[in-house]
């Protein structure tokens, strides 16, 4: 990967830049992510959110109530509705970005896999990377102290 690292929307109304590597890269296979992705996973780049920039256009927002414990702000653009990021309560300091909307995506490697009980069942996780049938206790693995 090298520095910075841009990506976009589908229809390039919105464009970005990351300044920083990734805090962490995992998947996620709660029924959420799998809603929100529209496929058998989400995939999640976190980053300090102080390397985030936006470099064209604005993004729309919306609130997710989560749980009664924390809650995300889904940000996507307003004119092809592509998600670009989120940011979760218990994290404000961290941005979760959808890699997929990288321009270069050929780095990507989930650190970890949580939501496993969830997982579809074609869905082969390699023996060699941690996996997690919920959320781990250790919530440092997800790159940042919790608000």
């Amino acid at each position: 990967m090298k520095l910075p690292i841009e990506g976009g929307c589908q229809c390039e109304a919105v464009r970005y830049k990351i300044t920083s590597e990734p805090v962490v890269v995992y998947a996620c296979h709660c029924t959420t992510c799998q809603t929100q992705s529209g496929s058998a996973f989400g995939l999640a780049a976190r980053f300090q959110i102080e390397h985030f920039e936006l470099t064209r256009g604005e993004l729309s927002s919306f609130h997710f109530p989560g749980t009664q414990t924390h809650s995300f702000t889904n940000s996507f653009c307003p004119y092809c509705g592509t998600r670009i990021r989120h940011v979760h309560s218990r994290f404000p300091n961290l941005v979760s970005l959808k890699p997929g909307t990288l321009d270069d995506t050929s780095w990507l490697t989930p650190t970890f896999h949580v939501y496993t009980r969830s997982a579809q069942p074609w869905m082969t996780i390699p023996s060699s990377v941690p996996s997690f049938e919920t959320m781990p206790e250790d919530r440092s693995l997800f790159g940042g102290k919790q608000a």
